[in-house]
């Protein structure tokens, strides 16, 4: 494969490609392979050249390097299910589409093959358990089973509406750092919100390096009416407009992370130097799954992800330097860096004591973030009394959930502030999903529609009461993430024991399990997967329905989601 030439073919090959690639086989991408392809074709993830072949995968799984020796942390190939993957052999040329079925790239197929998920879990996230671990749930459940390399012919990047000036190129980042005269350039990754603290932050480390910034947050718009996107961007601008002239560029990056902790420190470090950076600023939980959870332990060990950065730096070309928190000092009335002065001595307000604030209409101090800022957390986090929620409750069959969700839903149409959609199980199948079984992958899809639908409607302000079986967890994670993005998310885990399920069996269901006359019937031939940190649990065999609605009322009246 050559890694020299552009992956964007010239403007007279575009016409030419297009119009054979109307013969070619299709793959329409997903978010997460738009934000590779994207990479690969800007030269984001140079030296690669395409999708990974299976040697160049194994070596970077087995070793972290390419089979030439060039460090590679992170396996880049182009996934697909079975079935496609039945369809392609080696040679063949495929038309790679965004999700409208517009031509980007055109791949021809060198490798196929069916990965060891495991075996690549184990070595690039350092374990194969999902439920430890949301990279691994998310290759497990989200990444096809099957592998394609290739080399790549660029027709042309993604085409994005939204801030288009900020997305930026290497080439283009190049060019504007050698108009600046910037000679050392801190790269900075981030896809958090900024306030004062990493202003003295960056700007410290910065000084101490000799270099620019350059400010690079993800720009991960997986669903066009994602609001907090749009926030987050507004605060970059806002936040970049703190600094001196001519020492910050802001731009976006395409990223998919993988949360690999440091082999993704690595991996990020390598894109900010094709990027034209000559150094990276890396936290001590760089890339780790549960940074910035507040009170979760850290998966990798704290400080890993600046070692291994440090450690290959003569072979990535760029300088690691650490991201040093910093806190504000109430005496002295200025930022300090933490490991320096007495903890009770500064002041600090960590992400959900932040979003607390903002839920609960509390003033925001000065110190902490600038108002400029503070206006567009705003437009993402309304207090929780004006904000959209939905109530999920999982159990049996015959456990009480739909009980549960027809007396809530006269609750809130009495309290008549937001409109309430019931989504209950059977109707959804009925009307939604009439077409699905019920093995794990069809019962996986059910619930995701009702995640789905349930997100619309949080996300304008009203109220899903969504009251299936889900005996899956990881379609109930998924549902979580989505749907957290815009407004309130309560799981309910009604526990109701089966053998009461099986006493009420309004519905005959599980009689007929039993006597061998049908099967998918969870708790009797197909397994459930109870909750692990449900919101409110809930057991119908000690409680009667209305107390039960009053312990949900009691609790989003807590949260602040009723007043």
């Amino acid at each position: 494969m050559d890694y020299s030439e552009s992956l964007l073919v010239h403007f007279r090959r575009v016409e030419a490609l297009r119009a054979e690639a109307l013969e070619y086989t299709s793959i329409d991408l997903s978010s997460r392979q738009l934000c590779d392809l994207e990479l690969l074709l800007n030269r984001g993830l140079f030296p690669l050249g395409g999708y990974l072949s299976r040697d160049d995968y194994n070596s970077v799984v087995s070793r972290m390097c390419l089979a030439d020796g060039t460090v590679w942390p992170i396996p880049i190939s182009l996934d697909v299910d079975e079935q496609t993957a039945e369809t392609f052999e080696t040679g063949q040329r495929v038309a790679l589409n965004d999700q409208e079925g517009f031509l980007l790239a055109v791949l021809t197929v060198e490798d196929i093959w069916r990965p060891d998920k495991k075996k690549e879990a184990a070595l690039v996230y350092g374990t194969d358990d999902p439920v430890v671990h949301p990279g691994v749930m998310q290759l497990y459940e989200r990444v096809g089973s099957y592998y394609i390399g290739g080399r790549l012919e660029g027709v042309t990047l993604p085409i994005h509406y939204d801030f288009q000036h900020l997305r930026l190129s290497p080439s283009e980042t190049l060019r504007i750092f050698t108009m600046n005269g910037w000679r050392k350039v801190l790269g900075f990754h981030t896809d958090e919100y900024l306030h004062c603290a990493h202003r003295e932050m960056v700007i410290t480390a910065a000084r101490e390096a000799g270099a620019a910034i350059f400010l690079q947050p993800v720009a991960d718009l997986s669903h066009p009416g994602n609001l907090d996107y749009y926030t987050q961007i507004r605060c970059y601008q806002a936040f970049t407009d703190k600094f001196p002239a001519n020492m910050i560029q802001l731009g976006l990056t395409p990223f998919a992370s993988r949360k690999a902790g440091p082999k993704e420190a690595l991996w990020q470090a390598i894109i900010r130097k094709n990027f034209g950076c000559s150094h990276f600023m890396v936290a001590e939980d760089q890339a780790d799954p549960w940074a910035g959870t507040d009170g979760e332990e850290l998966f990798y060990p704290r400080g890993a992800a600046q070692q291994m950065v440090a450690d290959y730096s003569k072979e990535t070309g760029i300088s690691m330097v650490p991201q040093r928190e910093m806190g504000y000092h109430q005496e002295l009335k200025k930022y300090v860096v933490l490991d320096k002065i007495a903890e009770e001595q500064v002041a600090t307000i960590s992400s959900r004591e932040l979003r607390r604030k903002l839920i609960y209409g509390e003033d925001i101090p000065t110190w902490f973030s600038y108002p400029e800022v503070v206006d567009q957390l705003h437009c993402s986090f309304p207090p929780r009394s004006k904000q959209g929620f939905t109530i999920f409750m999982t159990g049996f069959s015959g456990s009480g959930k739909s009980t549960i969700a027809k007396v809530l839903l006269v609750k809130f149409m009495e309290m008549c502030d937001r409109p309430v959609t019931l989504l209950d199980g059977d109707i959804v199948r009925t009307n939604l999903s009439s077409e699905l079984t019920f093995s794990k992958e069809h019962r996986n899809l059910n619930i995701t529609r009702i995640g789905f639908v349930a997100g619309e409607i949080t996300k304008n302000g009203g109220i899903a009461l969504c009251a299936p079986i889900a005996p899956y967890a990881e379609s109930r994670w998924a549902n979580r993430e989505l749907i957290s993005r815009y407004g309130g998310y309560i799981e309910v885990y009604v526990s109701t024991p089966l053998e009461v399920c099986e006493q009420r069996d309004r519905k005959g269901l599980y009689a007929k399990a039993r006597a061998g006359k049908v099967k998918g019937v969870t708790g009797v031939t197909d397994p459930y997967i109870p909750p692990s940190s449900p919101e409110l649990t809930i057991d119908t065999s000690k409680v009667t329905p209305m107390e039960a609605v009053q312990e949900i009322l009691l609790y989003l009246e807590d949260q602040g989601y009723v007043i």
